[in-house]
């Protein structure tokens, strides 16, 4: 089974082909990646607008790539799969409607993908995939969730963010700081020149006996130090990154340890775009390393939205027989879909 996937959730427009022989996990024959961070620099955030009419730009000439690269033809595809939601409604609406357009000219049917199931099973397509059961730790630049997952369609969140995720704080931080967008990659490659211990920073919730997370109430700290250093904070700066990403890190450090803890599990497996961080990764691997914990991530060049994590998800939940792909192409997006209510359709 042959699967093509367009991701046009947000700011990255990302298609791929997936290919599922039998039980044994699908493999990735091909994927390409557009990133619109140049286009949106100038604004400091992503405009939805431009979004939309660079994923119509963009989509079938990184098809053409994709099925160039892998050697194979839009003939073969056997399913076209796409990102439904959560995301910007009108981005959505291009990688749905490219997608059911070329499943009724194949004749092919198509299916609607969670964006944070591809993310969550991502780390499949690495060269050391996961097995279940696993704790999951899903991080990015909208969502922080840990979740126990016992398979595909089979999860259960244990803990999410109240407010601002994970990586809201990176980038509004950094922003905060005068730092180019997107903020959080550029915070952290300067927290590597700063002193981590150098501000002391409140950790939200890391005593609160519960799973959640809360990051709203860093990003308030970060703006008052800011502006307590005033000029002296250019020469600050990595110290004040430094001190904000340890902060981070330390939360998702340790709520992780908990939910492997609570749930006695000995896998855990790290996804969305923050897990691409070099020091959360330097310091889950020690402490998972500690615990007889096996840690998974997916490669650091899928961390980011991308079409291989839908067609992923989608052929994945085709194998396990919790989704069906459909011959109607009439479609939908959901701006707004929690991953419980997936799991509820599951």
């Amino acid at each position: 089974m042959l699967v093509l996937g367009i991701e046009s959730s947000c700011d990255e427009t990302g298609v791929a082909l997936v290919e599922s022989n039998g039980s044994a996990t699908p493999l990735l024959r091909a994927h390409a990646l557009h990133s619109q961070i140049a286009m949106h620099q100038a604004y400091g955030g992503v405009v939805p607008e431009l979004a939309s009419r660079d994923h119509i730009r963009r989509v079938l000439p990184l098809a053409q790539t994709v099925f160039a690269e892998a050697g194979r033809q839009l003939a073969e595809v056997d399913v076209v799969a796409y990102t439904r939601g959560p995301g910007l409604a009108g981005a959505l609406l291009v990688g749905a409607g490219v997608a059911c357009a070329l499943g009724a000219a194949l004749g092919k049917p198509v299916l609607g993908v969670h964006h944070l199931e591809g993310h969550l099973l991502s780390p499949f397509l690495s060269v050391d995939p996961p097995e279940f059961p696993f704790v999951a730790l899903l991080v990015s630049g909208g969502h922080t969730q840990l979740m126990r997952v016992d398979g595909v369609g089979h999860y259960e969140i244990l803990g999410e963010t109240i407010d601002d995720a994970a990586g809201e704080a990176f980038d509004k931080s950094a922003k905060l700081m005068g730092l180019p967008y997107p903020g959080g990659p550029w915070l952290a490659r300067l927290a590597e020149q700063g002193d981590a211990a150098a501000f002391r920073l409140p950790r939200p919730l890391l005593h609160s006996g519960d799973l959640d997370f809360s990051f709203a109430g860093l990003k308030t700290a970060v703006m008052t130090q800011a502006k307590k250093l005033g000029d002296q904070l250019e020469a600050r700066k990595a110290d004040l990154a430094a001190s904000t990403q340890a902060a981070i890190v330390e939360v998702l450090l340790k709520k992780s340890m908990a939910a492997l803890e609570t749930t006695g599990m000995k896998r855990l497996v790290v996804a969305g775009g923050v897990g691409a961080n070099h020091d959360l990764r330097r310091q889950l691997d020690a402490a998972c390393a500690r615990r007889g914990v096996r840690v998974h991530y997916p490669e650091l060049h899928l961390c980011t939205d991308n079409g291989a994590m839908i067609a992923m998800a989608a052929a994945m939940r085709l194998q396990a027989g919790v989704a069906e792909a459909s011959p109607r192409y009439a479609f939908d997006v959901k701006p707004r879909w929690p991953l419980d209510a997936l799991q509820a359709a599951a």
